[in-house]
């Protein structure tokens, strides 16, 4: 049984988060909390909770300073954003603060069921739509350090800027190993290599700095 932590302030779209899991994810048990000092409790609670559904929103987020105290007190949980907000640096800043997916609420049913899988699976969802979106409104010292060497883009084999490029919209290992017709274990070699060739820790760093790569480019070159 999976047990999941659904906190969102909206009555309506709390009933419908929750009676959409337990539909669609086999086996699913939710619990359901409208403030971040409940779900801190509810989690105290309850040990055996898999995965939490915060609203970015609700009473008690502080904005984002609610997924650290979130992920700060109970460091085992996955925490997956649920929010109206669609802007990329917003969702990018979320995963910088511990959540390890971001569900817009204007997903598709289908898309909400792969998010919630895919990181029930032990994996990272970044929202598509919201990766591949262009802009960034930071300032231009931040974006300096996401950019990176073109030497280190260059030092990619062909099959590795291809993962990269997956990896930049926000696509699972699952899907990457389907699309280029390779194993899920060969897609984890090359992310693991990408990672260390390009000096990222993990794969939103990798997806944040590939904004502004041209793949076409090097992939013409391979």
């Amino acid at each position: 049984m999976v047990e999941i932590l659904v906190a969102d302030d909206h009555p309506l779209f709390q009933y419908a988060i929750t009676d959409f899991v337990e539909r669609n994810i086999p086996d699913t048990k939710t619990i359901s909390c409208t403030d971040l000092e409940e779900a801190l409790n509810t989690a105290e609670e309850n040990p055996d909770i898999d995965l939490v559904l915060l609203d970015l929103n609700m009473p008690g987020m502080d904005g984002l300073n609610g997924i650290f105290r979130f992920r700060n007190q109970y460091p085992e949980i996955p925490i997956v954003i649920v929010s109206a907000e669609e802007d990329k640096n917003v969702v990018l800043q979320a995963f910088t603060y511990g959540a390890v997916g971001f569900i817009t609420k204007s997903s598709s049913c289908e898309q909400i069921v792969a998010a919630l899988q895919q990181v029930l699976s032990g994996q990272v969802y970044l929202p598509p739509d919201i990766i591949r979106k262009g802009g960034n409104n930071k300032p231009r010292e931040e974006q300096a350090s996401q950019q990176i060497d073109p030497k280190l883009i260059g030092a990619l084999t062909r099959r590795q800027l291809l993962v990269f490029e997956c990896i930049a919209k926000g696509k699972s290992n699952k899907q990457i190993a389907y699309e280029l017709n390779i194993a899920e274990t060969t897609v984890k070699a090359h992310v693991s290599a990408i990672l260390t060739k390009l000096n990222v820790h993990n794969r939103i760093q990798a997806a944040l700095c590939a904004a502004s790569i041209d793949f076409n480019q090097y992939l013409m070159r391979n």
